[in-house]
Formats: C-alpha cells, sequence, structure tokens
C-alpha cells in the first residue's frame, strides 16, 4: 500500500513516527509524500497542550475528507493524543479505521494488514480502536525523515518529574533512560547515512541514567563525541536543578558538543513554581544560569515559559517580565497556560480567562522579540560558522544555522540564492544584517574537511 504519513508535535514523537514508518516499509508498503496519494494516511498525533489537539483533529478531518473521492482510503490516527483519549475518539471520529496508542506502534503493520484486507475487526464497525498501552521501545530501526545532514537521537522515554500542569507522563509512562550501547549503535548508523548534526531529545536529558544508577549525560557525550562523521551534537530539554559541574566540564571538554542549552523553567517566582511541582525554586533557576555563564560564556541559553498559570497574579506576572528583561535569554518561547484533563493544575482555583492567559504570553513574547532582535543586531559585521539546511525558493535565499540555533525551532541565517552552496554543508560566514528575528549573511570560506565545525 502507499501509505502517507502527518507526523504533528515534538522531535520525540516524530523518531517515533520514524521507527513505525521503517517498519512499514520493511513489511512490503511506500511512503508517499502527499495523503491525495496515499491508500493509507496515518497521522501521527500530538496531545501536549489545547493547541496541539485542535492541530490533531484538523489534520484527522483533512485527512477522513480525502474519503469523498477515495472511499477505499484508510484513515488512522497514531501518537500521544490517540494514546491519551482512544475512547473518545473512537466514539466521536467515525470517519477514521483506527485509533492506535503509542504503546501499540509496533503493531502497525500488522494493523494495516487487517483494515485493507477486511478481517474480523471491520465487523465491529467501521472503527478498530487498539488499547490499552504498552510500553514504547526504547530502540528499533527506524528512518531519517529529517534532512539527510541533522537527525533527531531520542535517549529517554516518559518522564517522572509529576509537573502539576503536564499529561506527558499519564501519556508516555515514567522516565525509562535507553541503553548507552544502543544510543552509540545508532550515533554511529547515522553518521554513516550522512548525518552531521545529532540533537540529543529526552523530556530530561539531564536525567539519563538516573533509573540506571546515577547520572551519565556526561559519559554520554564523552563517547558520542568520539563518532566520526559527526560534527555537532546539541542538547534539548535540560532541567537547570540537574546541571551540575560535571556536565558543564563535559560540554566544555568535548569540541563537538555546542554551547546550546535549553532550559525549560517555565516561571521565575517560587509560589507559581511550587504549585507547577518544579524542583528547586527560583534559587536554582538563577544559579544554574549564573554557573553555565561563568563555566561556558559563549553558550546560547533557550527557555520556555508559562503565562497565566492557576493563581498567577499580576504582580508574580510583572515579576517574570522583570526575569526576562534581566536574563536576557537568547532564545525563548511563552505559551499560555492550557488546563489539560486529568492534571493536578486543571482543579487548581485561579484558572484565569483564556483572553488573559494569551495577552501575558504574548507581552511576554513582544519582550523577548526586543532582546533577541539586539541580539541579532549586535552579530553584524562578526564572522560565524553556519550548516546549510538547504534553499528556499520562495526567498532564493540559502537557510542556514549557527550553533546557536536548533533546527525547526531557533532562526535561520540567511545567504543569498547565488552563493555556492549545497546543503549540509558548513561554511563561515560574515553578517551583513538582521532580517527581523533571523540574520543576514554573506559567504567567506567554506569549513575545511577536518577542521572543527564546532563553536
Amino acid at each position: 500500500m502507499k501509505i502517507a504519513i502527518v507526523s504533528l508535535g515534538c522531535p520525540k514523537n516524530q523518531v517515533d513516527a520514524d521507527m513505525f514508518c521503517r517498519a512499514l516499509i520493511e513489511a512490503g508498503h511506500t511512503t508517499v509524500p502527499h495523503t491525495a496519494q496515499a491508500d493509507v494516511v496515518i497521522v501521527n498525533t500530538c496531545g501536549f497542550i489545547e493547541s496541539a489537539k485542535e492541530e490533531a483533529i484538523e489534520a484527522i478531518f483533512d485527512a477522513c475528507a480525502l474519503k469523498r473521492d477515495n472511499p477505499a482510503l484508510k484513515v488512522v490516527a497514531s501518537g500521544c493524543l490517540a494514546e491519551r483519549y482512544r475512547e473518545e475518539m473512537a466514539a466521536e471520529i467515525p470517519e477514521l479505521d483506527a485509533v492506535v496508542g503509542i504503546g501499540r506502534n509496533a503493531e502497525l503493520p500488522e494493523i494495516i494488514a487487517g483494515l485493507v484486507g477486511g478481517d474480523a475487526r471491520a465487523e465491529a464497525g467501521p472503527l478498530c480502536a487498539f488499547g490499552p498501552k504498552a510500553a514504547l521501545p526504547l530502540d528499533g530501526r527506524r528512518v531519517i525523515s529529517t534532512p539527510g545532514h541533522y537527525a533527531w537521537l531520542k535517549i529517554a522515554e516518559g518522564c517522572s518529574n509529576a509537573c502539576a500542569y503536564c499529561a506527558i507522563p499519564a501519556i508516555r509512562g515514567p522516565f525509562r533512560s535507553r541503553a548507552m550501547a544502543s544510543i552509540l549503535a545508532e550515533a554511529e548508523w547515522l553518521s554513516q547515512q550522512g548525518v552531521k548534526e545529532l540533537v540529543l531529545v529526552a523530556q530530561d536529558v539531564t536525567a539519563y541514567g538516573d533509573d540506571l544508577g546515577g547520572r551519565m549525560l556526561p559519559q554520554l557525550l564523552d563517547k558520542l563525541n568520539a563518532v566520526e562523521g559527526i560534527a555537532w551534537i546539541r542538547l534539548l530539554y535540560a532541567y537547570p536543578e540537574k546541571i551540575d559541574d560535571a556536565l558543564l566540564d563535559a560540554m566544555a571538554r568535548n569540541p563537538k558538543v555546542l554551547h546550546y542549552l535549553d532550559l525549560p523553567i517555565q516561571h521565575s517566582e517560587d509560589d507559581i513554581l511550587a504549585s507547577m511541582g518544579r524542583k528547586g525554586g527560583s534559587e536554582a533557576i538563577r544559579l544554574a544560569i549564573e554557573k553555565i555563564r561563568r563555566k561556558l560564556p559563549d553558550a546560547t541559553l533557550r527557555t520556555s515559559l508559562i503565562a497565566g498559570y492557576p493563581g498567577e497574579t499580576e504582580a508574580q506576572f510583572e515579576a517574570l517580565c522583570a526575569f526576562v528583561k534581566a536574563t536576557r535569554f537568547d532564545r525563548l518561547g511563552c505559551f499560555a497556560y492550557s488546563p489539560e484533563e486529568g492534571t493536578r493544575a486543571a482543579g487548581l482555583p485561579g484558572q484565569l480567562p483564556q483572553e488573559e492567559r494569551a495577552r501575558r504570553a504574548e507581552v511576554v513574547m513582544a519582550l523577548q522579540q526586543r532582546i533577541m532582535a539586539e541580539k541579532q543586531e549586535a552579530l553584524v559585521g562578526k564572522q560565524l560558522v553556519v550548516l546549510c539546511d538547504g534553499y528556499d525558493d520562495e526567498q532564493d535565499a540559502w537557510l542556514c544555522r549557527s550553533a546557536a540555533d536548533a533546527p525547526e525551532i531557533d532562526a535561520n541565517v540567511l545567504l543569498p540564492g547565488s552563493a555556492p552552496l549545497e546543503a549540509g554543508g558548513f561554511y563561515t560566514v560574515r553578517v551583513t544584517g538582521a532580517a527581523g528575528l533571523d540574520l543576514e549573511a554573506a559567504l567567506t570560506a567554506p569549513v575545511p574537511p577536518g577542521q572543527d565545525a564546532g563553536r
């Protein structure tokens, strides 16, 4: 069958899709880039916050609408939303042919074979809901769905932090570290496929090894740094209370490890952090930032914040804004609080109107955009090493990234389309201007083979 996979949400969810895509190909199916070409559409959903749920439902309805012209089309929902709301989706979206929770991803080839073959499951009606959840495998063969020069590398699954606002532990289970040998084997394979940038992902990369006897991220970085062919290693989602000297020393001594840390701190005020169930409080956040900037002076710091949390007073919100102004993060995303079913925070008093939550998030983002614009302007005239992601014909420009920019998350460095670049190449450029939050640059030279392309 021709199968189109629409994968939504975070990089971890995309890795899940990469694994079941490989299983489907090995079962004899082929993948197609457009849903209109498909015999089967799989929508790999995200269920983290309300906006992600809405995007997932819209994608499902779009796929089901194709049945008007192609009645034989099968539409399958998988991923986090399908895990969390199996029964509800089965009852409320009868146009779906199957709802597959993430714990059953490995069964997708069998499930699809049954759907297209018309097995006994169809006798129960047009929709088959699969559950309950099994443990999502930590490793397995996969495809590379990102551009070939960078790839997500999942080092753990689930979360045990039990934050009051978050449904991830209920969806993906407790934190489980992946065996280091398995991670290293995949890193070697990715390098052999031409990948040059590894982006390590987990709900909390700094907790890697906690369930195996102790923190092991520094050791993992030492070993990944030795993988030939890999030039950049990037970390996403590092919790401030777990950032210690051992981790920062490992980042400093390993030249391939970028001085880039994404710290999902969520807020600055102790009462809100305590209500959220965040560990360490504002002091741990402050000390972590000071330590990072002392040990890694060139570090890029990214964070995520939640505005409009239940009970957040105007004074606490103003303090959060003052914290953003004073800290001057290099990158920042602020989200309006989203009450999620089954979480402690959804039942707290002091729920703010959605319009106020959205307003507060917009205020924080406006502050950060000014800060980032100032930081981008300060780079004009400087030289950077960038990795080229590819050509954008709408802008007639090459889209590149510096070490300060994570793929699909942060800004771009734009070079003229006439420049002699190629996707996956490293280049030295001179920044000529700032275009919004992106940079404009001119080519200086490619990075010679064998030269460190890191910082």
